[in-house]
């Protein structure tokens, strides 16, 4: 049974889904006006996984995620490059899937965009007018009544007499119009310059919560399974949304949230102010994508991770361990010719089977991608202690498919560890024929040729390693 921590009630429950078999996700995107930074990844990653998880526990997932393309930094960034705010927002959505691909983020099933959902926006907005949930000012800016939702406060635990004392937060423009300060904005009027939409209070455009409880409602149905985001979003934002959401439909919109903890950079907060402010292109530069999914994997999703270069470096050879036993295994399943598992290697599955059902557990148990990594490195263990050149091909094939199984439910390929800019897939099968050429030399006795194939690799930055488990390469 999956259990996950819930952010509302504050514990940890069992997940029953709405529909048995099926599951409904909604995770809050970025805001699209310039590079995603690693904290952006996080959620990313975290979410990627969870789905990845479900799927393999047999659930048929629809998945959504937002791109929030309008927005003040949209615009402000457009002003500043002249340009229109759609261009901005159109580039950083392209370069944004350039990153989750290189993170081994697989597109959700739906990436709505703000600006594409501006009726249903327009729609639900009205009907919270209808249902005296919400109230245009004079200006045509539309407000949210927050004291008119019973529930307002319930998922960041605070009662309006706390969010009246950080109610700073919460004024825009135009906030003397306001019947209570508490109440917030659902559409805004147009400023000049600024992209606006037709609307019955004014041209505008939204504010940035509803967004959000419209694509939800659109893409997946007016109750969900899983609401997600970073714990940053749980006030104002997943605040908001709810009270808009449950405003309307008059039931439950979201039945588990979850939230993944900060990211810091050396201990700190990250801020440009600091220096220390990082995009995921920064980090492609110096590793691969799968080092910085592995890092972030590496602790719980609701525990603050630390990020520094000691840390990637760190991940960077813990995940080379996994690779390297993966390509040790397709090394050895070319050349083995065993038909048929030995008693020891009967047993070596069962324990493999072990450390499967630990994985599981670790996942289980909500999320836990810390311990499920230690349950591969068991698996790994396992492997390099009892695999050889006469072991049998049913037993390296079995253990090389629950390697990669399993660290493929956590979007980890295996691959061989590359910058982006580095070199091609097709790179790698070369080198692999130059291996393979090497040991048909060395079993030939022809000693000059395979010393002539280590060099040429050497020169190319390649080192060949022999080892009791087979031969390995890595680039140095």
């Amino acid at each position: 049974m999956i259990r996950i921590y819930n952010t509302m009630s504050r514990q940890i429950e069992e997940f029953h889904p709405i529909e048995e078999g099926k599951v409904r996700i909604y995770v809050c995107g970025p805001t699209v006006y310039n590079l995603i930074h690693i904290g952006n990844a996080r959620p990313m990653i975290f979410f990627d996984t969870v789905r990845n998880y479900l799927t393999y526990r047999g659930y048929e997932v629809r998945y959504v995620s937002n791109f929030t393309d309008v927005d003040d930094k949209i615009i402000r960034a457009a002003f500043d490059e002249k340009k229109e705010s759609s261009e901005i927002s159109e580039r950083y959505i392209a370069e944004c899937k350039k990153d989750m691909e290189a993170l081994g983020v697989r597109p959700a099933d739906v990436h709505p965009k703000a600006t594409e959902e501006i009726d249903g926006m327009i729609g639900m907005i009205d009907t919270l007018i209808k249902k005296e949930h919400a109230y245009p000012a004079m200006d045509g800016t539309v407000y949210f009544r927050s004291r008119s939702f019973a529930g307002y406060g319930k998922l960041s635990h605070k009662n309006l007499d706390d969010l009246r004392s950080g109610e700073r937060a919460l004024k825009v423009d135009g906030a003397e119009q306001k019947e209570d300060a508490l109440d917030f904005v659902l559409w805004k009027p147009k400023k000049e310059g600024e992209p606006s939409w037709p609307s019955p209070w004014c041209d505008g455009r939204p504010g940035w919560h509803i967004e959000c409880s419209v694509m939800s409602r659109k893409y997946l149905g007016a109750e969900i399974d899983i609401h997600g985001g970073g714990e940053d979003l749980i006030f104002p934002h997943h605040e908001n949304e709810i009270a808009q959401s449950e405003s309307c439909s008059g039931g439950v919109f979201a039945h588990y949230w979850m939230h993944n903890a900060f990211l810091n950079i050396d201990h700190k907060k990250m801020s440009k102010s600091l220096g220390n402010f990082f995009t995921v292109r920064d980090i492609l530069e110096k590793y691969d994508g799968q080092v910085l999914r592995f890092f972030m994997l590496g602790a719980h999703y609701r525990s603050p991770l630390n990020f520094s270069d000691e840390l990637m470096e760190s991940a960077k050879t813990s995940l080379e361990r996994i690779i390297n036993c993966k390509t040790n295994l397709s090394y050895l399943l070319t050349h083995a010719t065993g038909e048929a598992l030995t008693e020891e290697e009967t047993a070596s599955l069962q324990k493999a089977g072990e450390y499967r059902k630990a994985f599981e557990a670790a996942m289980d148990d909500d999320f836990n991608t810390a311990d499920a990594i230690s349950a591969i490195f068991e698996l790994v263990r396992l492997a390099n202690a009892t695999t050889r050149e006469d072991a049998s091909l049913p037993y390296l094939g079995a253990l090389r498919n629950e390697l990669t199984e399993l660290s493929g439910v956590l979007g980890l390929t295996l691959l061989p560890l590359v910058r982006e800019d580095a070199h091609t897939p097709e790179d790698d099968a070369w080198i692999e024929e130059q291996i393979v050429a090497r040991t048909a030399a060395k079993k030939a006795k022809d000693f000059a040729k395979a010393d002539a194939i280590r060099d040429a690799l050497k020169e190319k930055g390649i080192l060949i390693e022999d080892t009791r488990e087979g031969v390995r390469w890595k680039r140095i």
